[in-house]
């Protein structure tokens, strides 16, 4: 887990990696080792420590700190660029502790740091040499069963959306949703990816509905002030009946709000994003894996029913990065239905409201229309027309949630103990809250939140629940209640930009379990 504050220079950056022999789907901020190159971070962390743990600090920073004391400034004055030499120490102070060797440790600084390698290594080796006598192998790490990809939640967006038939990706960058924008450039002539950074928000969804209509499998990335600008494009999309895909990774607001850090403060405007009535598909993950599988099946799924979907999540799990097992074979293709033989009508109203597509180029006029239109897309203001294509889009309500009722729409962990209902990122943190305080309980987990899966929350009702969302007003407390008859036990909210703590939060479900 990484918290950096949004500043150019400066400010307090650190990272948590917090490891285990078992599955593990959250960091803890209890810490066995904790690396601190100046004062700050000390005062900062100091509460930190777990007991038994090990506080290292950098001994050339002046002020009162009790540990061990390691020179790293004065070592680092030895080559060029001293200040960015740092935290190069500190992987050397880690790799030291959990028992890595020096080969190892070169390996990976080779790696990961492509400039200065030859000095970045030699300045690791003598603060390797330094700490190893003292702490070496202190918290040995013991292998795992097998090698594993470690990936970001926004890796695992990207690569779902390839896995989905992705052919363009439009974005303004966006933290915390730009880094989807920077992989999917990077990797775009393997996959043969389009990749396109546009001059603002407003030409993203434009030029995504466009490529659309093409025929071309496509997605934007934002997050909430750029969401806002996409509304009115989202709105577009639901009349025209495109199939544009939009990630929106949720930080604090309003407005700029604290643009580095994690909320869940945007479900109601994503559930009603876009001026009118269409059919709008939102869905969140629940775990990286699942951004991945699920980013495929909803391109898949704004495809079949042609209207705008949105992959609904968080800073917490876009910029966090976990050990996965993805299995490729389980993705899934998108499969428009295609217009074959015939006159071509674009709205073509049908039984299920789903009008087969045609792409560029054609014989026929292919027009898709922003005002209100007959079949063939020409505009009308015949409230007969009107009313017809209203019924019309709205075939696809209960079209979808036929779909759907055949799918898996939720995911349930525990078989016994008391009733959790969360959603997002906020699963990590409650199911690893759950196996540190070894407490008993049925997790359950809304994968769709539009339409919500009501068929299956059913058994839930007239039961006492416990909510636990990231959320001041208790948004998605407060769509449970508006769709179905639950009776809310406690709501757990956390609304400082920070992620639960599993000890924090086992502490929390254990008073109202």
């Amino acid at each position: 887990m990484d918290d950096y504050m949004s500043l150019i220079k400066g400010g307090h950056n650190f990272s948590v990696v917090s490891t285990s022999t078992r599955w593990i789907s959250s960091h803890y901020m209890k810490a066995d080792l904790i690396v601190n190159l100046d004062k700050r971070s000390y005062d900062n962390h100091i509460d930190h420590l777990s007991e038994g743990g090990l506080m290292v600090y950098n001994s050339d920073i002046k002020g009162d700190m009790d540990g061990i004391g390691i020179s790293l400034t004065s070592e680092a004055k030895k080559f060029p660029n001293p200040n960015l030499m740092l935290g190069v120490g500190a992987i050397a102070i880690l790799g030291a502790t959990i028992g890595v060797n020096k080969t190892e440790l070169n390996a990976l600084i080779k790696n990961e740091y492509s400039k200065g390698v030859k000095e970045n290594i030699s300045y690791a080796n003598i603060i390797y040499d330094i700490v190893y006598p003292i702490i070496g192998g202190k918290f040995q790490l013991e292998g795992g069963s097998k090698k594993r990809p470690n990936i970001l939640g926004n890796q695992a967006i990207a690569l779902g959306a390839i896995a989905g038939g992705l052919d363009c990706y439009y974005a303004y960058p966006m933290t915390p949703a730009t880094s989807i924008l920077h992989y999917l450039a990077a990797i775009a002539d393997d996959f043969g990816l389009a990749v396109i950074h546009p001059e603002n928000e407003i030409a993203v969804i434009n030029m995504a509905i466009g490529s659309t209509f093409t025929g071309a499998r496509t997605m934007v990335g934002s997050s909430g002030g750029g969401f806002s600008l996409l509304a009115e494009g989202i709105s577009l999309g639901g009349i025209i009946e495109s199939p544009v895909l939009i990630v929106l990774s949720m930080r604090p607001g309003p407005a700029t709000g604290v643009p580095t850090y994690t909320e869940q403060g945007d479900l109601n405007f994503a559930l009603n994003a876009g001026h009118g009535e269409f059919l709008r598909i939102v869905a969140s993950p629940g775990t990286i894996e699942e951004a991945f599988f699920l980013t495929a099946q909803m391109l898949d799924l704004v495809w079949k029913f042609q209207t705008p979907g949105i992959l609904l999540t968080e800073k917490h799990l876009s910029e966090s990065s976990i050990t996965v097992d993805i299995n490729l074979n389980d993705t899934i293709w998108a499969e428009p239905l295609l217009h074959k033989d015939g006159e071509y009508k674009r709205y073509f109203d049908t039984e299920d409201g789903i009008s087969p597509l045609l792409f560029p180029p054609a014989k026929e006029i292919l027009k898709w229309n922003s005002y209100e239109h007959d079949e063939f897309g020409f505009t009308t203001e015949d409230p007969r027309w009107i009313k017809r294509m209203h019924n019309k889009r709205n075939k696809k309500f209960k079209s979808l949630e036929n779909y759907l009722r055949k799918k898996k729409t939720i995911n349930i962990f525990g078989d016994k103990g008391p009733i959790i209902i969360t959603y997002g990122s906020t699963v990590m943190s409650v199911l690893e809250a759950l196996k540190y305080g070894n407490i008993e309980a049925r997790v359950v987990q809304p994968i769709f939140l539009s339409p919500l899966p009501i068929w299956e929350l059913e058994k839930f009702k007239d039961q006492e629940v416990i909510v636990i969302e990231q959320s001041a007003i208790g948004q998605f407390a407060n769509l449970l209640k508006e769709n179905m008859n639950i009776q809310l036990k406690k709501v757990i909210k956390q609304y400082d930009g920070r992620p639960f703590d599993p000890i924090k939060l086992s502490k929390k479900i254990k008073d109202v379990a």
